[in-house]
């Protein structure tokens, strides 16, 4: 058969379906027969590898997410990407390249996508053509359908990385080294609040989990996402979960909506998974009344861009504060940046720790430490500020 037939995967799924061959309580093992006996009716000439993964095909469409799933049971693919239905691609170890699997059109791509959206109550249509949701591995998902993705419906997939790694993991592959494991240690138990930046797949929200493994099981944390990921082994955690709106327009609940509410809640600690609006102003409202320790992670450039988007964002919000106010809520509110990169080998590691404080022209970035490219590859070189930096416990 060489490459996989998706018009066969895809009838002999219909007449499954059909033909009522497979009760709707049945389990895999059931479509997985009914598949054979299709084969073996219609006669078709396969080898036992090739019958298998007809099977494994069919029972993926129907009870999966289609072609995507052989993708999904890969370790090693980080990312999906699906950019139309015959153009899927995949990430691994840091490098792009084309998946060997295909969708028959663009409707089988709509399918797929209906199917991961049902799961978490979501939608996508012509009214709202773009849509974040998980799997339910905690994987995100971003979905934009025509007429905003013009040459057909766009699926990426951020795959969840598994068990949380900690961060004595991280610097076991590279992604920091022994003094930076020790500043972070320290502002954890400091009750630092931590601000993790950095561009898109440079590993945020890894290290922001790393981050929140080292919490205290004694406290109550509430986590606010727009599509809940983060997976905390800790004993009391609350997570809320954005919600947009309806068909009608209405019941949205957003981002900064949940952070407000999130006070009400009596937690000892906040994490925000990514600031991106008006809910900045809330966040520093909070950070700085008595909710330290608190975590969240920002897109940036480096350790100055964070800040300067942490204040444009929080002048997003509907208080009507001038620009300093706002610089001075940032600099009393933010005590380290975290700043992460994705090496052009694939490789992510923190390139930058820097304590946050105020001064009179605003907040004020002092690196602590950082990783300078060399030609052996690069080091990190802490600072002089490094060795008068005090965490205070």
């Amino acid at each position: 058969m060489g490459v996989l037939d998706t018009a066969l995967v895809a009838e002999l799924r219909t007449r499954i379906v059909r033909e009522g061959r497979v009760g709707i309580g049945d389990r895999r093992e059931a479509v997985q027969r009914a598949t054979e006996e299709l084969i073996d009716e219609d006669r078709h000439i396969l080898s036992p590898s090739q019958r298998g993964a007809l099977v494994q095909a069919v029972t993926d469409e129907a009870l999966g997410l289609g072609p995507l799933e052989a993708l999904l049971r890969d370790d090693a693919v980080s990312e999906v990407m699906v950019n139309g239905a015959g153009s899927v691609f995949v990430e691994r170890a840091g490098r792009i390249e084309r998946a060997d699997v295909r969708f028959v059109d663009d409707a089988h791509v709509m399918h797929v996508a209906d199917r991961i959206l049902s799961r978490v109550g979501r939608r996508v249509d012509e009214a709202s053509p773009m849509v974040d949701a998980r799997l339910q591995d905690g994987s995100r998902v971003n979905i934009v359908i025509p007429p905003l993705a013009i040459d057909g419906p766009v699926i990426t997939i951020r795959r969840f990385a598994g068990p949380t790694l900690t961060l004595e993991r991280l610097r076991e592959i590279g992604s920091l080294d022994d003094e930076v494991l020790a500043v972070l240690r320290q502002s954890i138990a400091a009750r630092k609040n931590i601000l993790v930046t950095g561009g898109t797949g440079s590993g945020k929200t890894t290290t922001l989990a790393a981050l929140a493994s080292l919490l205290p099981g004694t406290e109550r944390i509430v986590t606010i996402e727009d599509a809940a990921e983060l997976r905390l082994d800790h004993p009391h955690v609350v997570r809320l979960e954005s919600r947009p709106a309806s068909l009608e327009g209405r019941g949205a609940i957003t981002i900064r909506a949940l952070v407000r509410n999130a006070l009400r809640m009596r937690p000892d600690r906040i994490i925000v998974g990514e600031v991106r609006g008006g809910e900045a102003l809330d966040m520093l409202q909070a950070l700085g009344t008595g909710h330290n320790g608190s975590l969240s992670t920002l897109h940036a450039s480096s350790a100055a861009d964070a800040l300067r988007r942490l204040t444009t964002l929080a002048l997003m919000g509907d208080i009507d504060l001038p620009y300093r106010a706002i610089e001075d809520q940032v600099a009393s509110a933010i005590d380290l940046i975290v700043h992460q990169a994705r090496s052009p080998d694939g490789r992510r590691r923190i390139v930058e720790v820097a304590a946050v404080g105020p001064s009179e022209s605003g907040p004020l970035v002092t690196p602590l430490i950082v990783w300078a490219a060399n030609e052996s590859g690069g080091e990190w070189l802490p600072t002089p500020e490094r060795s008068s930096w005090q965490v205070e416990t």
